[in-house]
């Protein structure tokens, strides 16, 4: 096939209608603040602050742009804003939102990514979902004009390591404690949801979660792998109120959910508001080598075959919401996660979007923030220094070769009115 032919063939066609909705290309500011344990005691691990944020944050919001960006992941610090029972601090928040509007960018507001204020201790708190949608609500009221948000990033990880690894917050290591976690941040994600609605009738949540794959090292593991990719499930079954099958069942009223937590969550269906996000790495893929053990396995499937699960089990719309890979070989994953999207587009999923996390280079996220080595990971676009990245060259090319692909791959071209829009 000469140039020209492959041109033709693999170029974006063109829409017949330049008003449709385009495909979502998005970044993030990494804005992790979980609490650890050191032999100086407890601290928290603020990534703004560490990554230089909350000093650069002009500057990084114009790198957003330059790449070509017109979405970003972005979690104001809401360990630092809900001061207590009814009580703020916009400062910061007050200071950065307008600038994001005036320049065009879009929101994905993450409301919590990880963890919760001092006063509200950690996840096995059966206050937090209470106390999270007020916040959630009064962050609506003030930022009307916002319609995207992710409430409670990451549900599943948050419960893992914090109620199951003994690595985050809690620093708890069994079934209970996961489980206790788990039921606090999806009741969170959907009271704080039914709350923003309240505020904006026609909010979008793009639900961000880990998509994952646990693989069998033994026929005799079998049957305990099928339980992890089962329990995998659980924060979006919750969240979407779909019934989970018995095994699962058994597993959360053994662990701690009583019939009526889970009932609770079966009365509510707001899937016409929601995105399934799938946050996708090679580390994504595990390997039971033991009962309860599993080690990173490196990518097996793939997000291709992932993402095909989680898409046949809910049959909703689809967002790319992390992905990343350390240099070198970073630019090569940004385009063959490219092509998996493209692929699965192909094949009819309702993907829209994709986001390479974050924009700048993470810190200590090598050992997932349980040690404070201070040691850059080269995972951004940019460097901590502002300076881009071979992989950030690459997505500012990408964007541009696709900037005409549509929003989704077959229509209509629409999430619910428009999301390119900033209506007040």
């Amino acid at each position: 096939m000469n140039e020209d032919a492959h041109h033709r063939f693999y170029a974006p066609r063109r829409s017949s209608s330049p008003t449709s909705e385009r495909f979502l290309f998005a970044t993030g500011i990494e804005c992790s603040y979980p609490t650890i344990e050191t032999s100086n005691g407890r601290i928290r691990r603020d990534q703004m602050l560490e990554c230089g944020h909350y000093d650069r944050w002009r500057e990084d919001l114009n790198l957003v742009r330059e790449i070509g960006c017109h979405y970003l992941r972005y979690g104001p610090p809401y360990y630092l804003m809900h001061q207590g029972p009814g009580r703020y601090d916009w400062s910061f928040a007050d200071e950065v939102m307008p600038v994001i509007r005036e320049m065009g960018i879009v929101p994905i507001v993450d409301l919590c990514h990880f963890g919760v204020p001092d006063w509200l201790e950690n996840f096995q708190n059966p206050d937090f979902p209470r106390f999270f949608a007020e916040y959630a609500k009064a962050f609506a009221e003030r930022y009307p004009w916002v319609r995207f948000y992710t409430p409670v990033n990451e549900m599943y990880i948050t419960a893992e390591f914090s109620g199951y690894f003994g690595w985050w917050n809690e620093r708890l290591a069994s079934h209970e404690g996961f489980v206790g976690a788990l039921k606090h941040v999806a009741s969170a994600n959907l009271k704080a949801m039914l709350a923003i609605l309240d505020a904006r009738p026609d909010a979008i949540f793009i639900l961000c979660e880990s998509s994952e794959h646990t693989h069998a090292n033994d026929p005799k593991f079998a049957e305990e792998a099928e339980m992890f990719n089962e329990r995998r499930f659980l924060t979006l079954d919750l969240s979407f109120g779909r019934r989970i099958n018995t095994g699962m069942y058994e597993y959360l009223l053994d662990n701690g959910m009583t019939k009526e937590e889970y009932a609770a969550f079966l009365r509510h269906n707001l899937r016409e508001h929601c995105v399934v996000g799938h946050d996708y790495y090679a580390t994504n893929e595990r390997l039971l080598v033991d009962h309860d053990v599993r080690e990173a396995s490196g990518e097996v499937y793939g997000y291709y075959v992932i993402a095909r699960a989680y898409h046949e089990r809910y049959k909703m719309p689809v967002m790319h919401t992390e992905t990343n890979l350390s240099e070198p070989g970073s630019a090569e994953w940004l385009w063959k996660t490219w092509a998996n999207i493209q692929q699965l587009r192909w094949d009819g999923v309702p993907i829209c979007g994709m986001t390479w996390y974050s924009l700048t280079d993470q810190i200590d996220w090598d050992v997932a923030l349980r040690e404070k080595n201070d040691r850059i990971n080269p995972l951004g676009l940019y460097d901590l220094d502002r300076k881009i990245r071979p992989v950030g060259k690459a997505y500012k090319e990408l964007i541009q070769l696709w900037s005409d692909a549509s929003l989704f791959p077959n229509g209509p071209l629409s999430l619910s009115g428009g999301v390119n829009t900033h209506d007040s």
